[in-house]
């Protein structure tokens, strides 16, 4: 599988931005699909994810503020991640990340630097 982002960028605090991710190859095998993201000097985690059911779970920090939802085809599956209310501690590279049931497939991440 591969995957590639789009998105991020700079936005002020309070402000929205939005992540795009395409994943194409064997999707049939994509079991679900999350967006990573790593602040700068610290460890990548598990920011949002969404299930092949469509099933969602987020982490607390950004609960409320974010909302992951996804589009498939026969040949590619497609992940949005909404960002709204960006605070500075969002900042960080984000990564997607498809995973199926042998590898984890994972994009080139894409920055998102909230600032005034």
């Amino acid at each position: 599988v591969q995957v590639v982002e789009s998105g991020g960028g700079l936005a002020q605090p309070g402000g929205s931005l939005n992540l795009s991710c395409t994943a194409s190859g064997t999707v049939f095998s994509i079991r679900a699909m999350g967006w990573y993201r790593q602040p700068p000097g610290k460890q990548r985690w598990l920011a949002a994810v969404i299930h092949s059911d469509g099933y969602t779970d987020y982490v607390d920090a950004v609960k409320g503020r974010f909302t992951i939802s996804k589009d498939s085809s026969q040949d590619t599956m497609t992940v949005l991640l909404q960002m709204k209310n960006l605070k500075p501690e969002d900042t960080a590279v984000y990564y997607c990340m498809a995973d199926s049931p042998h590898t984890q497939d994972w994009g080139q991440g894409t920055q998102v630097t909230v600032s005034s």
